[in-house]
C-alpha cells in the first residue's frame, strides 16, 4: 500500500470502530487505534491521552431512550497524515424508531503510526 494511503485505510478502521462504538456503548474496541497520547477534541471538551479518553469518553453515548445511525460519507485525504469524513447522525426514540433529531458532523483525524493522535469533531448541521 502507498504511504498516502495508509493513513485513509487507519481513518477507515477507526471511523468503524468508532461507529461501533457509538452505536453499542461498548468503547473498547476503539481504544486500539488511538495513540497514548491522543487529543480528542469536541465541541464539549478537550480529552488528552488514551486514559482520559478511556475514563471519560462515555459521556459521548446516547441517551438510553435513544438509539442512532450513521451515513457516514467517504473519508478525504487532507495530506500531511490527516484525514476527514463527513457523518449524519440520525436519532430515533426506541421502540418508536420515529426520528428524535438529527444533525450532521464533521470529523478530522491526525494519524501516526497507523493510529489516531488528534481527533477533531464539530457539529456542522
Amino acid at each position: 500500500m502507498a504511504p498516502e494511503a495508509r493513513h485513509l485505510e487507519a481513518a477507515a478502521r477507526f471511523g468503524r470502530a468508532l461507529e461501533h462504538a457509538a452505536t453499542t456503548g461498548d468503547w473498547t474496541s476503539l481504544y486500539p487505534h488511538l495513540a497514548p497520547d491522543v487529543e480528542w477534541i469536541t465541541p464539549i471538551r478537550t480529552l488528552n491521552g488514551i486514559d482520559a479518553v478511556e475514563h471519560d469518553l462515555r459521556w459521548g453515548s446516547p441517551p438510553d431512550h435513544l438509539a442512532v445511525e450513521f451515513q457516514v460519507g467517504p473519508w478525504l485525504d487532507l495530506g500531511e497524515n490527516r484525514a476527514a469524513v463527513d457523518v449524519h447522525e440520525i436519532y430515533r426514540l426506541r421502540g418508536t424508531d420515529a426520528v428524535g433529531y438529527q444533525r450532521d458532523r464533521r470529523i478530522h483525524v491526525t494519524i501516526r503510526d497507523g493510529k489516531v493522535e488528534r481527533y477533531e469533531m464539530e457539529v456542522v448541521g
